[in-house]
């Protein structure tokens, strides 16, 4: 049976998904070229629509550690997966000498419809915190598209870690930003007046201030796009039920956070899965 998606790669560098008719879904870069402050990661940029609008945002003047669609702890056993100056209650944001990053080890497998991957999790100094197996799959979805992305992430420190974000860790109330994060395109929701424009999450919620920490299994955004005129709708979701959160309209951002107010223990030789799907469809 012939696939509906192609699969084309570069070795050494990155793997992109477009539509049999060539059209590019998104680009996986999994051998990034980013200062060591920015908490190098594999990630995924641009993430396109369908229709060819391009909805990720790389390296944004605001925040150059926000790498499109990528996945992130902010806090691993003291480690900065996240990039940018760390958040300590004593003294506040500093740039220190503590950001880790990943490393493409291997491929499992490389299909059109599913890429699976090994990454390791590696602190300033070398060790390797975390390992884990990654799973990324593209599914084709009437107009639109989704993508699943599924981590399972395996203490491989010997020793138990704590998984945090500067909420729990420093005290930043709100700040717990981390995980899977979807660092949007510029024009996504600037609204303009338009109420069609916005963020909204189960059970009735709307706009930021009310989706912001709120535990929902599901969010999604209305979006309109620069030059087209087209418009997205991008559902978030968390497959494994209801979590905090992280949101931010006017510079575009969407963080699947695990967590929010007690950090999350992880054992040696412990499993943490984090299970999400992203769809992209005209709205």
């Amino acid at each position: 049976m012939t696939s509906p998606l192609l699969l084309r790669h570069e070795s050494g560098r990155h793997v992109e998904i477009a539509t049999a008719a060539g059209a590019l879904l998104w680009r996986y870069v999994y051998a990034p070229e980013v200062p060591a402050n920015e908490s190098p990661r594999p990630y995924a940029h641009p993430v396109c629509s369908a229709a060819g609008d391009v909805l990720t945002n790389f390296r944004p003047n605001d925040h150059p550690w926000h790498h499109a669609l990528s996945l992130t702890i902010a806090s691993v056993g003291g480690v900065n997966f996240w990039g940018g100056p760390s958040h300590r209650r004593a003294d506040g944001y500093q740039w220190r000498a503590d950001h880790g990053g990943q490393r493409h080890v291997a491929w499992r497998q490389l299909a059109p419809e599913e890429l699976r991957e090994t990454v390791e999790w590696i602190g300033p100094g070398g060790e390797t915190l975390l390992a884990e197996e990654r799973r990324l799959r593209t599914e084709l979805v009437g107009s639109g598209w989704s993508l699943r992305w599924t981590s399972e992430l395996r203490n491989a420190s010997g020793r138990e870690l704590a998984l945090e974000n500067y909420h729990s860790l420093g005290g930043l109330a709100g700040s717990h930003y981390t995980g899977l994060q979807f660092r949007g395109a510029r024009d996504l929701l600037d609204d303009h007046g338009d109420a069609a424009i916005g963020i909204t999450a189960e059970g009735g919620l709307a706009g930021e201030a009310a989706v912001h920490g709120a535990e929902a299994a599901a969010m999604e955004w209305s979006c309109q796009h620069d030059t087209t005129l087209r418009r997205t709708r991008i559902r978030f979701e968390n497959l494994g039920g209801p979590l905090p959160w992280f949101v931010r309209r006017k510079n575009p951002l969407a963080a699947f956070a695990f967590h929010r107010e007690a950090a999350v223990p992880l054992g040696s030789g412990a499993l943490l899965r984090l299970d999400h799907r992203l769809t992209f469809a005209p709205a």
